[in-house]
């Protein structure tokens, strides 16, 4: 089964993520890992997305569906898209790239959020650079301040978390996300959670019964 978390900056996509591939074994497909790979690496792609993000930008379709192709090829099961698609275009680009290997969609997991939290959640928000585990200061702190709990390695905040930039993300998220909320409900294949609980765990198992997955235990 391959899943799409849809929802806005902020509303939990790789929270949900990370315990959806823990205790379901699945395959978190992340663009932002895609796109620290390219950048680390400093590839063409990755010097341009690089660009994009730091400005609080949505990266370029044709930047995106480029390093989602690549990465594809290698794996195109069992996966949790997580912040991919973005637009209807990269939607779209989703589905024949899957088809080459007769997959699809399953399931659209979509996870609504006022915009008052997920302003407060994302200018709250700070990962670890070494294990990419996310944090926040206002329901999920670390044990110790500033650092992780998982490997001791000192925290960021990623620039477009950054409170100056959190309502341009907003904003792009509205004009060119949002969209998919509909596209995909004409598919017939979309499950709304609201999201708005501060406790992932009652959104999780909120996910796992409308999926109908198993508990976590497998």
């Amino acid at each position: 089964m391959n899943i799409i978390l849809l929802g806005a900056p902020g509303s939990g996509k790789g929270t949900q993520a990370e315990l959806l591939v823990n205790r379901n074994k699945m395959i978190q497909f992340s663009t932002g890992d895609i796109f620290r790979k390219n950048i680390a690496d400093d590839t063409t792609l990755g010097q341009e997305a690089k660009r994009y993000m730091n400005d609080g930008k949505l990266v370029p379709d044709e930047i995106v569906n480029q390093m989602v192709e690549c990465a594809l090829a290698k794996i195109h099961d069992n996966l949790i898209f997580d912040g991919y698609p973005r637009t209807i275009d990269q939607a779209e680009a989703l589905t024949k790239i899957l088809a080459n290997y007769n997959a699809k969609v399953d399931k659209v997991v979509y996870l609504e959020v006022p915009e008052s939290v997920l302003i407060e959640r994302i200018s709250g928000r700070w990962i670890c650079p070494k294990c990419k585990r996310s944090y926040n200061l206002q329901n999920r702190p670390p044990k110790v301040a500033g650092i992780c709990d998982f490997d001791g390695t000192k925290l960021i905040r990623r620039p477009d978390d950054e409170p100056s930039k959190v309502k341009t993300r907003l904003e792009a998220y509205n004009k060119e996300t949002a969209p998919l909320i509909d596209y995909y409900k004409a598919k017939e294949i979309t499950i709304h959670v609201s999201a708005h609980d501060s406790n992932p765990e009652n959104i999780y198992q909120e996910i796992v019964k409308e999926l109908k997955l198993n508990n976590g235990d497998n």
